[in-house]
């Protein structure tokens, strides 16, 4: 399901137009990206959490010449997935 998609979907189950709940969906996106890129969790109960992860620094190799490289530590969204939500995909 692609964005377009969702947002018909959701239209059909709030009885929004299709603009409304476009407009809905991009404020939820955003509001989560700026909160995890703030450095905070954000937590839907049942559903799952939304956060930022620090990865450490790393070697890694060059698979093309084998060379070792330094990988740098960098921080990146993650998502884990609550138990309601789970449980529905099993």
């Amino acid at each position: 399901m692609n964005k377009e998609e969702l947002v018909k979907e959701i239209s059909k189950k709030t009885k929004l137009s299709q603009k409304t709940s476009a407009d809905i969906l991009s404020a939820w996106i955003d509001t989560i990206q700026k909160t995890v890129s703030k450095g905070k969790k954000v937590t839907l109960v049942g559903f799952g959490t939304f956060e930022a992860r620090k990865r450490a620094a790393r070697t890694g190799r060059n698979p093309r010449t084998s060379q070792v490289i330094k990988i740098p530590a960098k921080t990146v969204p993650a998502f884990s997935a609550g138990k309601n939500f789970k449980e529905l995909v099993k």
